[in-house]
């Protein structure tokens, strides 16, 4: 092997090290979107199966315009049919002059069909337009299938190639799929639960999601202010990339002067952030604190619906009270139970409208101190944000507010420099 080829293996080798590293979440390590498909009976020419999509990640989701499956037939696979989804592209099926399949391409993308579809072309758990809830939202609405009729395929378990090179895009870049892996084949039972039939055939595609991927630049940041101190710490500059103000919106009427896809989206700020998470510490009691959370949406063309929110920091084992978010603590280690998941009411505030007025949601909740509460040294602020299973950018330690160590004995109203403080913050957004 010459010079050459070992450089080029062992760079291969280190980028290869790198995106399985990236790929892996401590806050979520089974986190994963999992393709099974099924091969429920065989044809003249190939067979049916069914494709099930399910998203394991506790705290991602797939949001619209939706996933999109495609794969690279093994052989010269055609789909004769298919429910609940399609393919894109027909492909060139000029050689059939009977039936007309589906999709002759031999790399086909498959997208779920959109709500309201014509029940006749619907299955099960299909239909949703391609929108999966995270697992730790709503495991019922994490899932999605649909059923097709592959033909030229063979039609035993020896003939049957399985497909490859797999690409999962839920909606955009971030995913890398693993190659199929033959399974135990799954199990069916039926409507009254009496009877088990199982599949012919069953192979399983694990698609891992690397932020680096998905987005050049973070998509977040955290600012932090308390009302022990005057000073609020911004979001780091240029935390999501550095643009000059030519590329942004300075003030919402320039919307109107705005045109054309390419047009700046974002609100002109310092961190050039889609998205801003501000922690601010409200009140300390003798046995409680307080805190608030302000999910900010910088971006005027886009909704974040069945938004998520991850917070890790090591009191929030106890939470005692939270109010306008959905609350769910999330342990990936016994010892470590410090993580929580925070989601908006359904119909009230789950979805963070565009820049502007409302283009923001709020929660304040309530802490019980443990034995290693202190206010000194920046104990009182998160560890890591994530928003939408995007980690945010956090500001310097040595910029955290300075909060000493000290508490009231009984609830007292929010101070009048909490007050100036929330203002200022508030007047920063606008």
């Amino acid at each position: 092997m010459s010079s050459d080829q070992h450089k080029f293996l062992t760079v291969g080798f280190i980028l290869a090290m790198i995106c399985v590293a990236a790929a892996y979440d401590s806050l979520d390590p089974n986190g994963n979107v999992e393709v099974k498909w099924d091969v429920m009976s065989w044809t003249a020419d190939g067979y049916v199966a069914i494709v099930t999509i399910t998203n394991f990640q506790m705290y991602r989701h797939i949001r619209s315009p939706g996933w999109s499956l495609g794969w690279v037939w093994a052989k010269r696979e055609v789909i004769w049919s298919i429910q609940g989804a399609e393919a894109v592209d027909q492909g060139d099926c000029s050689t059939f002059t009977e039936t007309m399949p589906h999709s002759c391409k031999r790399d086909p993308l498959v997208v779920d069909l959109l709500p309201g579809t014509p029940y006749n072309q619907q299955v099960a758990r299909c239909c949703k337009g391609g929108v999966l809830t995270s697992w730790g939202q709503d495991p019922s609405s994490a899932v999605s299938s649909f059923q097709f009729t592959v033909g030229h395929s063979g039609n035993s378990n020896k003939t049957v190639r399985l497909p490859k090179n797999f690409t999962f895009h839920g909606p955009g870049r971030g995913y890398t799929c693993s190659p199929p892996k033959i399974a135990p084949n799954s199990a069916f039972y039926s409507s009254d639960g009496r009877r088990k039939t199982y599949a012919s055939m069953t192979w399983n595609v694990t698609c891992t999601y690397t932020q680096f991927l998905a987005s050049e630049t973070p998509t977040c940041c955290l600012s932090m202010s308390s009302f022990y101190s005057s000073k609020i710490t911004p979001c780091q500059a240029c935390a999501c990339g550095c643009q000059d103000r030519t590329a942004c919106i300075l003030k919402e009427s320039d919307l109107e002067s705005v045109t054309g896809l390419n047009a700046p989206l974002l609100q002109c700020t310092a961190h050039n952030c889609p998205i801003q998470v501000h922690w601010h510490v409200k009140e300390n009691y003798k046995g409680y604190w307080r805190l608030m959370i302000t999910i900010t949406n910088l971006n005027y063309r886009l909704n974040y619906s069945q938004w998520t929110l991850v917070v890790e920091h090591p009191n929030f084992s106890n939470i005692m009270e939270v109010y306008s978010f959905v609350y769910r603590p999330i342990a990936p280690f016994i010892s470590n139970n410090g993580t929580a998941l925070f989601y908006g009411l359904k119909s009230v505030n789950d979805v963070l409208l565009e820049a502007g007025p409302n283009g923001n949601v709020q929660s304040e909740m309530i802490l019980q101190k443990d034995s290693a509460f202190t206010l000194e040294q920046g104990w009182a602020f998160p560890r890591k944000v994530y928003f939408d299973g995007d980690e945010c950018v956090m500001p310097l330690p040595e910029s955290f507010p300075f909060l000493p160590n000290l508490a009231n004995a009984n609830p007292v109203p929010l101070s009048a420099l909490a007050r100036i403080l929330v203002a200022i913050f508030l007047a920063l957004l606008s």
